[in-house]
């Protein structure tokens, strides 16, 4: 079986299941809170200062922090319930070189992931675009911030997606690779922190934000190579440990 059609095997079991349809309902809420805090929402003084300016806007629509930590959790549970759930044997049958379909496995999940983020931004600049009407303030946006964010959410998305797929396959059972995933990008992070402040800016969060064009703590360039790094890690060490596990 040739690599591309592992690939297409494996992103069949993602949109033949509901999974995707649970992260897409999650996102249609969180895109809804948001048009619902811009239209009745208010700062301390009462005034809507928060959406008053072109990078308050864009500060409101980047998703690319939120897309990281979904996607993530979605790599996790797409993952590891294949190992719970036994699906993933028929793949490593069809395909007894273990690290090509833990390749494929990834790159449809990353592909998911990337989906995901795309949506969760898109249905976010629409949510904010659709409720500024309601306020004094217009749409200050410009396309080419929109493309960013659109952008960055996608790739956020299929790194965070690849950085829970790696979780998922190391620890194969779904409730302990959400757990890992909330140490990785939620507990985690503070704690670096607290222990070397310098490190702030090299968390997923913070670098997915220099993406997005809402923060500017390091080089965007950094970011995209820091978060692919994050991603990869975790993902490298999934491969190593199924090649050595029994999957049974």
């Amino acid at each position: 079986m040739t690599w591309l059609r592992i690939v297409r095997a494996e992103l069949r079991k993602l949109t033949t299941t509901k999974l995707p349809w649970a992260f897409f309902a999650v996102l249609v809420l969180i895109s809804s809170l948001t048009a619902v805090a811009v239209i009745f929402g208010t700062d301390m003084d009462g005034s809507k200062g928060f959406i008053s300016t072109a990078a308050d806007q864009q500060s409101l629509m980047a998703f690319a922090a939120n897309a990281l930590m979904g996607a993530g959790l979605f790599g996790a549970i797409a993952v590891a319930r294949e190992y719970g759930h036994g699906t993933v044997v028929p793949t490593f049958l069809s395909e007894p070189r273990r690290h090509r379909a833990v390749l494929a496995q990834s790159t449809a999940v990353m592909i998911g992931g990337g989906v995901l983020g795309l949506i969760g931004a898109g249905l976010t600049v629409v949510a904010v675009a659709a409720a500024l009407p309601t306020t004094e303030y217009g749409l200050l946006v410009s396309f080419g911030d929109v493309a960013q964010i659109l952008a960055a959410s996608a790739f956020a998305g299929g790194a965070g997606a690849v950085l829970g797929g790696g979780l998922g396959a190391l620890i194969r059972n779904t409730g302990g690779a959400v757990a890992a995933w909330v140490v990785v990008l939620i507990i985690a992070p503070p704690l670096i922190i607290q222990m070397a402040s310098e490190t702030a800016r090299w968390v997923p969060s913070t670098l997915a934000d220099v993406v997005a064009g809402k923060a500017d703590d390091v080089g965007v360039l950094a970011a995209l190579a820091a978060i692919a790094l994050w991603a990869i890690v975790p993902a490298t060490i999934g491969l190593i440990a199924v090649q050595r596990r029994d999957v049974a």
